[in-house]
């Protein structure tokens, strides 16, 4: 069906346009916030065609794979005639008690809600993440063709005014990193974006180093620029928040502009400094050892099939999301991050086991709906092939996480980093450090025949799709 015929079916069966409060998209889902959830049909919109599954969270998030949603999303808006944009804080409020009550059921853990927060702080700086990632690697890709061994480019190159923008460009987001997640942390805690990005600020500002220690009530403090790195950023904005909303609640409003700032940064700054920072540091230290030295460089192989074969469950309940300040902390630190590229396999093992049912099954919509996912998920655009494909089959998601697995020992070997986050799939190859992109490469075609063999061989039969046919159509 074309676009504009899915876009009506989809609002029809979430209960006609007056039960949509607000809708979004971003790059593979089309999130809707409903008055009445009752008034949804689920199962129906499951059985479109051309959608790939449903994620229900807060919001329902239908899975139409990237390019798709966008032009849904155009549709809807026509309909409906409401500006695509998420529910503020405001409008939840006022949303009816029915409806609170079915987001109360709906939602999950406290971890699984402050994980969503990060995601939230994260996604939005990940076009910037892959744009800075490439330049920075055409960048290295010319330091390395000019380095005297290679000999394949004057190594006066590298002094060009032309070529000292090129790196000064790709790394301007990553040396501003900490004022992009201060404010967006401010954003997400209602707090005043300039006031998170100071946050951000203090926790990278240069002077810090100068101090060293600092003296308070007769203990010497550590105090070193960056310590803490991004999650002390998060803690450190959210705290100004708090700060901002306790102190504007008791002040005059012909005050307000000069009191409430002044005592927030005051405040927070203290905090962040004597608190917050030795705190988060401590606690980023613990989960980098883990992964990393423990997971990686320890367990070696093992550890690498154990973080690949287990990284697709961690993305289908959103998990995933707080590992982003563990990349970033990683490429601040050492240049790269060895833990992308692992767990990178876990969309190489579903693209193998896709490509097993396509062989194997002769269901039509099936075939269909991974002739349109699977495109997507080579080039690291996992999610229309877990909700549309290997999830709901059942064993083929296990079959494909185990095939991950062996990808994953082969890079955790061969040590392999990445630049920068967000992307996976071959559009990770030009983003991979050191110029291992070979061993990249091969990791990813392990990863490839592992879920393809294991699905084949032992994950997916015939009457699998005839089950999930039947139940869409009787749905």
């Amino acid at each position: 069906m074309n676009n504009r015929v899915l876009a009506e079916k989809i609002v029809s069966h979430l209960g006609g346009k007056q039960n949509i409060i607000s809708f979004t998209n971003c790059i593979t889902r089309l999130r809707v916030n409903v008055k009445d959830y009752s008034k949804v049909q689920l199962d129906s919109i499951k059985g479109l065609e051309d959608v790939m599954g449903i994620v229900e969270d807060q919001t329902i998030q239908i899975v139409l794979g990237p390019g798709k949603v966008s032009k849904v999303a155009y549709e809807v808006e026509e309909i409906t005639g409401i500006e695509g944009k998420e529910l503020d804080e405001e409008e939840e409020i006022n949303v009816a008690s029915d409806t609170k009550a079915a987001y109360k059921a709906k939602q999950t853990s406290r971890t699984q809600k402050m994980l969503r927060h990060v995601g939230n702080i994260f996604v939005p700086l990940i076009p910037g993440f892959v744009a800075s990632g490439l330049i920075l690697g055409i960048a290295n890709l010319i330091a390395n063709l000019a380095a005297p061994e290679a000999g394949v480019l004057d190594s006066a190159i590298l002094d060009t005014d032309w070529y000292i923008l090129l790196q000064s460009i790709g790394g301007l987001l990553f040396g501003s990193l900490g004022i992009f997640v201060g404010i967006n942390t401010a954003r997400e805690f209602r707090g005043t974006l300039v006031l998170g990005g100071i946050a951000g600020l203090l926790i990278y500002a240069p002077s810090l180093s100068n101090i060293d220690t600092l003296q308070l009530f007769g203990l010497n403090l550590k105090v070193s620029t960056g310590l803490g790195g991004l999650l002390g950023v998060i803690i450190a904005a959210y705290i100004f928040a708090k700060i901002e909303q306790f102190v504007r609640k008791r002040i005059p409003d012909s005050l307000d502009l000069i009191i409430t700032p002044l005592v927030t940064i005051l405040i927070g700054s203290l905090i962040a400094v004597i608190i917050i920072q030795p705190l988060a540091g401590l606690i980023m230290s613990g989960i980098t050892w883990f992964l990393v030295d423990v997971m990686l460089k320890i367990g070696g192989v093992v550890g690498g099939f154990v973080l690949a074969a287990t990284f697709l469950p961690l993305v289908t309940v959103g998990l995933h999301q707080g590992i982003i300040p563990v990349h970033l902390e990683l490429i601040n630190k050492v240049g790269y991050t060895t833990l992308l590229p692992v767990l990178a396999m876990a969309g190489g093992g579903q693209v193998g086991a896709a490509i097993a049912i396509y062989m194997k099954t002769t269901d039509k919509r099936l075939r269909k709906t991974i002739a349109n996912a699977l495109p997507v998920g080579i080039l690291g655009i996992g999610e229309p092939l877990i909700y549309g494909v290997c999830l709901p089959l059942g064993r083929p998601f296990l079959t494909a996480c185990l095939g991950a697995g062996f990808g994953g020992s082969f890079l955790a070997l061969a040590n392999t980093g990445a630049i920068t986050v967000g992307p996976s799939g071959i559009a990770l190859i030009p983003l991979i450090a050191d110029g291992k992109y070979l061993s990249y490469i091969i990791g990813l075609i392990i990863s490839y025949i592992g879920g393809f063999a294991l699905t084949y061989l032992f994950g997916f039969k015939k009457e699998m799709a005839n089950r999930l046919y039947d139940q869409d159509k009787a749905a």
